[in-house]
């Protein structure tokens, strides 16, 4: 199909059809067992629909480039997803006779969210699936979740920094989100942080979870859901801008979002989408707690809402701080509804409900290093 130029945002990789079941509690588990649950949403899943669909509701012009079949949950995608805009489907990739991807998302009430997943398609993405030519009219080239697609990891990640390195050279801005790992399956046996270093040059902001980046560069000590310390945090930054990269925005779960970056002469080169001051974005570390959210939902998707919200805030020529206070404000809309983009509002209904008495959660860094600026309520590292 003949795409318009008129965009601000490509977002690539992982697409899945997500299946959440209605749980009160925790379901019980063994052999033989019928669970009663409720009714079952189906739903977008995968950083290609919940940040591509999350951008295009905070009015970021989007298109999509995910790899899905003809069949059943390929059409449903589709057809969930041109809901919100037909055209943001124009650019995927259809295989036919294939198998889409799927998940089972298991979301009980106050508790952390499990899967099961077929990854599908995601699988037999490669580089040659992106179409640059259309990359070369972006302002921000996005890509998410190479853990969860073999080819992008496959061969010490040859794939994954080919594409990057072909993005950026369109002149467009690249993000990378790592996306949640298998430590037992395949990709939990190769080498992350080599992968990393051989990509990390082409991409202009890196944004992984605390313990998605644990697991990447420090093996050693992952802990699937785990907490890893503000010290770690900290070092873990400074290793990936150590790696190339211009900024860095680590997600912590419910202490919020850590934001490193990279000097002036680097952020300048951002391109596209670079910040409008590099200036005042650059050498800085903040930490933007979490909103409390009305009610909490469920998680699904709260990290891809977050990344939507840091980008939605970078192309449009934001502060550092408000780029944080925004990135956090649509995660916290995001808990407030089971599935991945429900609970989400525009860039002016989140903007109105930021400018009122919306509370962060409690959270104080741990280091004598840190200032919390009270007409932001962010945390100011290094000094600053």
């Amino acid at each position: 199909m003949k795409t318009a130029a008129c965009f601000d945002a490509i977002v690539a990789g992982h697409i899945c059809l997500d299946i959440i079941p209605t749980l009160s509690s925790p379901p019980p588990a063994g052999p033989g067992l019928l669970v009663e649950v409720g009714p079952a949403k189906l739903a977008t899943g995968g950083a290609v629909a919940n940040t591509g669909v999350a951008l295009h509701i905070l009015g970021i012009r989007t298109r999509l480039m995910g790899k899905i079949s003809d069949d059943l949950f390929g059409q449903a995608l589709l057809q969930v997803i041109g809901r919100y805009n037909s055209e943001l489907i124009h650019d995927m990739v259809i295989a036919r006779g294939e198998v889409s991807s799927y998940t089972v998302v298991i979301d009980p009430p106050d508790v952390d969210r499990s899967f099961m997943h077929c990854p599908g398609l995601n699988h037999t993405f490669g580089a040659d699936d992106v179409n640059y030519d259309l990359v070369a009219q972006a302002r921000l080239f996005h890509f998410g979740y190479p853990p969860l697609m073999r080819r992008m990891y496959a061969d010490g990640g040859r794939e994954l920094s080919e594409m990057f390195h072909r993005a950026q050279a369109t002149g467009a801005p690249t993000t990378l989100d790592f996306g949640p790992p298998d430590p037992q399956g395949p990709c939990g046996q190769v080498d992350w942080a080599a992968i990393l270093t051989r990509t990390l040059p082409y991409v202009d902001a890196f944004l992984p979870s605390d313990d998605e980046l644990r697991f990447a560069l420090d093996r050693p000590h992952f802990d699937a859901g785990g907490e890893v310390p503000v010290p770690e945090v900290r070092a873990l930054g400074q290793r990936v801008l150590a790696r190339g990269a211009k900024v860095v925005g680590i997600k912590c779960g419910v202490r919020g979002l850590y934001v490193r970056t990279a000097d002036t002469e680097h952020l300048a080169t951002m391109g596209r989408a670079a910040p409008a001051d590099p200036s005042a974005w650059a050498e800085r570390e903040v930490w933007s707690p979490c909103f409390v959210p009305r009610e909490l939902v469920g998680t699904t998707g709260a990290g891809d809402a977050t990344i939507a919200g840091f980008l939605a805030a970078l192309l449009r020529g934001l502060s550092l701080e408000e780029a944080a206070t925004f990135a956090c404000a649509v995660g916290a809309c995001n808990v407030e509804a089971a599935d991945a983009v429900s609970g989400l509002r525009s860039w002016e209904a989140t903007w109105e409900r930021l400018r009122g008495a919306w509370p962060r959660r409690l959270f104080e860094p741990e280091g004598n290093d840190w200032r919390r600026d009270a007409a932001t309520g962010l945390w100011m590292g290094g000094g600053q």
